[in-house]
């Protein structure tokens, strides 16, 4: 798609959004919600209609085209399951619709269910199956139809946190069994980083960063991306980069400081900055060692097994609260005071817009 924009009323809910989607691909639009992922997916199927730009599919112009010819199946996050039809009438009610013959009809229902190990369910309603049951009937009656584009519309969200897991798994074994394009909407950035070839991260209607997962989360193109993947998210810490030395850019904190390794290319003016450290990267030392870059008291250790969650006050304020991944059998406890260090490599620099400066050392 290229220059796609979508306005409701006054308000702008895709602004000048182009990308690509390679055949085979696993695209994931990630983001907040009332971002335009959701929105940007519809425009996909044909269900909405962009004010500018187009879309194209298969090098065909199908910005107007009717959602039906676009050769596209989307899944829901609503299963929208015929309580009346058993699974099988359910997945291959649209080939019926279209005038597909019994004996076609039956193949293609079969081969779905085959691949969504479903075929011992094929004569229950919907009723009698579980929440990832009926997903996988939805997802089925999308395959029968054997489309160009598979589009998912946040198909996960109903289901509890062990299923959600399960079929995130079906969902990567059945990618690379048909070797389908899909584009998929989600929230939840486990699934994005989990499932996707690329992400595409939007904001307000806007593309803020395209890539693979873990080139996003290594090198984010501004605070945003930064801030929205990674979980527990990224610490930010407000800083002042008062004087250079050769290539490096000495960095003030308000309880540390670092020397961070640039290429000579990329150019700080001096200034306020942010400077964005993930949890897994902060580890408490002694104080006084080198690379420290905050100070302050442990409020809570969260023990999750093979991990620990440590959380740090360094000031008053909401947002003075830095969190620690650490392994799980770490000795940090419940109001110690702790000094916290950062390997310059794995410091992330912001400006006063947001934009990441440079790339780590």
């Amino acid at each position: 798609m290229t220059g796609v924009g979508k306005t409701f009323g006054t308000s702008q809910v895709i602004d000048d959004v182009a990308l690509h989607a390679d055949a085979g691909e696993f695209v994931v639009f990630v983001g907040p919600s009332g971002c335009g992922k959701s929105t940007l997916l519809r425009l996909i199927a044909g269900l909405e209609t962009p004010d500018t730009g187009s879309i194209r599919i298969d090098e065909r112009d199908v910005t107007r085209v009717h959602p039906a010819q676009r050769g596209v199946a989307m899944v829901f996050q609503s299963y929208a399951l015929y309580p009346h039809m058993s699974v099988a009438d359910n997945m291959g009610f649209g080939l019926r619709i279209r005038g597909e013959k019994r004996a076609a009809i039956r193949e293609q229902v079969a081969h779905a269910a085959r691949i969504l190990q479903l075929e011992h369910l094929l004569d229950r309603k919907p009723r009698q199956l579980s929440g990832g049951q009926r997903q996988r009937v939805a997802i089925g009656r999308a395959i029968v139809r054997q489309p160009e584009i598979f589009l998912f519309d946040e198909p996960l969200s109903n289901l509890d946190a062990a299923l959600r897991g399960q079929m995130r798994i079906e969902l990567a074994r059945l990618h690379a069994q048909l070797g389908a394009t899909m584009v998929y909407v989600t929230h939840d950035q486990v699934e994005a980083m989990t499932l996707a070839s690329r992400i595409v991260v939007l904001n307000r209607g806007r593309v803020e960063q395209i890539g693979a997962p873990l080139e996003l989360y290594r090198r984010p193109a501004n605070r945003f991306v930064a801030g929205f993947l990674g979980a527990p998210r990224m610490n930010f810490l407000a800083a002042t980069a008062h004087a250079r030395d050769g290539g490096d850019i000495v960095v003030d904190l308000a309880r540390g400081g670092l020397r961070v390794a640039r290429e000579a290319a990329i150019a700080l003016d001096e200034g306020a900055l942010t400077v964005g450290i993930r949890p897994e990267d902060l580890r408490p030392v002694a104080d006084g060692a080198p690379d420290v870059v905050a100070r302050g008291e442990v409020t809570l250790v969260e023990r999750l097994g093979s991990e620990a969650i440590a959380y740090v006050s360094t000031g008053p304020g909401a947002d003075d609260t830095l969190t620690l991944k650490l392994a799980g059998d770490a000795t940090l406890a419940a109001r110690e005071t702790v000094a916290l260090a950062a390997r310059p490599g794995d410091v992330h620099l912001f400006d006063a817009a947001g934009r990441a400066v440079g790339a780590p050392a």
